[in-house]
């Protein structure tokens, strides 16, 4: 019996860039003399801000140090509202220890903090924790909601953007979507044109099924922020083609620049009344590991999920079992995130302090990035309005050309992840 020899997949441009750095970064340790320019490696292609140096929040670390060493509480050491958050949150542990299991979803406590943020962010609309689901990061939740969308019979598919997050791929390749990339318009501010989406939902039903539409708001990694009326235009699409929303909006609280504001796509869809507001099913996603918080290593998010019927509340409790529960520290950090310290506790102006010196920083270094991009020959940037990534256009002379670039286009080429 002859073995069947499997096509190795090529890595990603990323992955490639990952593992150089990995590889000049042993060489350094080692001693080794690979280049008189730099004598250090700081890779931030994952958007990692604490492995870049940045500190946490002190009130998220310190509510944390207490809920994790209880006799920490007993003195002076810490601020009277950490105290009082550490033992709240204690008290929802069973045996009042976070060492101990969660439900799968998360403390239910937890979520209903989450749930009133949602509210208050969207203006009042209501939020039910019942349809709150604490994750290992966003990229869980959106996993979870793709496997629901692959029961179906046939080749079931999401239309993505082109340019899309880098890891997005990765995980519709391991669910087995088929992904349907529609193109954000440069020159518009990397707006989305509903022509572009009728065009990718034609070509695409002769060979499979569209189920969902994935959108990143605010833009990854193009840093573009969509506006009310372009929220509008891709919930009447949806609506019209019976497409399930998977709507990235963990960059929602790094908004760059003032003459823009970032508005949910939950709000948008339950201000725009009958026929939509009810109809159209919507997840949406947000994570600690966001410009402001940056805790990557703690493993928490949440999903929201609107319209959908009580069967995919049961299977997606079901699914997130096979995890048992989002680590409890994650979910302390994320109760901080959601339910910050308000005016008039101990701990609030110091956590203003350094949340604003953290997009004060951010912002300073995106203008410095996109300046140094836009003073390169060939190169130009848009203004980044939100997140931490900058996406570059690089136009290459005619002599360069010694094939068709991969987007057919032979003279434009997009370099993806780069990062102040």
């Amino acid at each position: 019996m002859s073995a069947v020899r499997k096509t190795a997949r090529q890595p990603s441009p990323d992955e490639e860039l990952h593992e150089l750095a990995e590889t000049i970064a042993h060489q350094l340790k080692q001693g080794l003399s690979v280049s008189r320019l730099f004598n250090k490696v700081l890779d931030v292609s994952s958007g990692d801000i604490h492995s870049a140096g940045v500190k946490p929040i002190t009130f998220i670390r310190q509510v944390i140090a207490g809920c994790l060493y209880p006799s920490l509480l007993d003195g002076d050491d810490f601020p009277p509202d950490v105290r009082s958050r550490a033992q709240t949150l204690l008290s929802q542990c069973d045996g009042n220890n976070i060492g101990s299991y969660t439900d799968s979803s998360g403390l239910a406590y937890v979520r209903s903090n989450v749930a009133k943020c949602i509210s208050l962010r969207d203006g009042g609309i209501l939020s039910s924790p019942e349809h709150i689901f604490i994750t290992c990061g966003s990229q869980r939740g959106l996993m979870t909601v793709m496997r629901l969308l692959c029961q179906s019979e046939g080749r079931s598919a999401v239309l993505i953007p082109d340019p899309a997050p880098h890891t997005l791929i990765r995980i519709l390749e391991r669910v087995g979507l088929v992904p349907l990339p529609y193109r954000l318009q440069e020159l518009g501010g990397w707006s989305l044109e509903r022509a572009e989406l009728k065009r990718v939902i034609q070509t695409s039903r002769t060979h499979c099924c569209p189920r969902a539409i994935y959108i990143s708001n605010p833009g990854n990694p193009t840093g573009h922020i969509q506006s009310r009326e372009s929220v509008e235009t891709v919930i009447r699409f949806a609506a019209e083609e019976n497409l399930f929303l998977l709507v990235d909006e963990i960059y929602q609280n790094t908004v760059l620049v003032k003459d823009k504001e970032f508005v949910s796509y939950k709000r948008v869809l339950a201000e725009m009344g009958d026929p939509y507001h009810d109809r159209v099913q919507l997840a949406s996603f947000h994570s600690l590991s966001n410009g402001v918080m940056g805790e990557c290593g703690l493993r928490a998010g949440y999903m929201e999920l609107v319209n959908v019927d009580e069967a995919m509340l049961l299977y997606t409790e079901v699914v997130l079992t096979g995890d048992i529960n989002t680590p409890v520290s994650g979910q302390i950090a994320l109760d901080v995130m959601v339910d910050p310290p308000r005016p008039g506790d101990a701990s609030c102006d110091l956590y203003i302090q350094e949340v604003s010196s953290r997009l004060s920083t951010l912002r300073l270094n995106m203008s410095r990035a996109v300046n140094f991009m836009n003073d390169l020959s060939g190169f130009t940037c848009s203004t980044v309005q939100s997140g931490i990534f900058i996406y570059p256009h690089l136009s290459l002379p005619h002599t360069a050309h010694t094939q068709e670039t991969a987007g057919g286009s032979g003279c434009v080429c997009r370099l993806q992840r780069m990062q102040e």
